[in-house]
């Protein structure tokens, strides 16, 4: 059983820090995809807000979609002449506030969340996805490495 469970922990390890390589010429060598607990979230800060849209469900949520390089570094802010914009991703909009909640105080709709990590962390994947792409491709990858669901399934 103990063998069991030391594969399941290096999936899990691999699942929350999933990589999506791409075929494109790119400024970086991966992405991590950043996960958190709500729960876990709120015990570590000083103020945890749940989100206008209400209290998130008892799931990981996405923190982000970061762009890295295999030495530990990770390029930021890369370009502040593509500033986000709400029209770009109002299909994705619904989705985005179940599975990509903002937990900072005050209380928020996401809109500030994610404008920060477009900013900072999504237009530095611009050679490989743009704006909505970004959005689209993390909620994606979300839901194909379903941290919950293989815990669960670890009992």
């Amino acid at each position: 059983m103990e063998f069991k469970g030391s594969i399941l922990i290096k999936l899990l390890l691999l699942l929350q820090l999933s990589i999506l390589c791409l075929s494109q010429q790119q400024d970086f060598d991966f992405f991590y995809l950043v996960q958190q607990w709500p729960g876990s979230f709120c015990d570590s800060k000083k103020s945890c807000c749940y989100p206008t849209t209400g209290k998130p469900a008892a799931d990981f949520g996405i923190h982000g979609l970061w762009p890295n390089y295999k030495d530990g570094t990770y390029p930021s802010n890369c370009d502040p002449n593509s500033p986000f914009e709400k029209s770009e991703i109002s299909d994705l909009t619904s989705s985005l506030q179940k599975n990509w909640p903002t937990l900072a105080c005050p209380s928020g709709d996401g809109i500030q969340f994610w404008t920060h990590e477009w900013e900072k962390h999504g237009t530095c994947s611009e050679s490989s996805l743009k704006q909505h792409d970004y959005f689209e491709t993390t909620l994606n990858l979300k839901q194909k490495s379903n941290l919950l669901e293989a815990l669960t399934s670890a009992g």
